[in-house]
């Protein structure tokens, strides 16, 4: 189960941290990335981890304003965002896969999925 949380109304600017939990997986085992998605639109890869090590990768649209990190003893991912955008207003996903990483991208090699959490970014 993933469970995300952190997600509110901000101005533009400002800064949030989501936070997604784990259980009945082993976290070690997966890959973890963060995807968002607003009404219509795909689902779009925000940041992630390599499998092993900690190789972070980022989408260009949040490139030098967002910081994905993960605890590995506590099962937890998190995405630090700051200088948020309205364009930055989308529902937030956490994800777990095994793929290979050249599938980080593409939200069809994700095994596990939280419900999402809710972030708005007034102007």
């Amino acid at each position: 189960q993933l469970v995300e949380s952190g997600g509110g109304l901000v101005q533009a600017g400002a800064s949030l941290t989501l936070s997604c939990t784990t259980s009945g997986v082993t976290f070690r085992n997966y890959r973890w990335s963060w995807f968002r998605q607003a009404p219509g639109k795909e689902r779009e890869f925000v940041s992630g981890f390599a499998r092993t090590g900690s190789t972070t990768y980022y989408s260009d649209a949040v490139k030098g304003r967002f910081t994905i990190s993960k605890d590995n003893a506590k099962n937890t991912l998190n995405l630090q965002m700051t200088s948020l955008k309205p364009e930055d207003t989308d529902v937030y996903y956490c994800a777990a896969s095994q793929a290979v990483l050249s599938a980080m991208r593409d939200p069809e090699y994700y095994t596990y999925w939280g419900q999402g959490t809710q972030v708005t970014v007034s102007s």
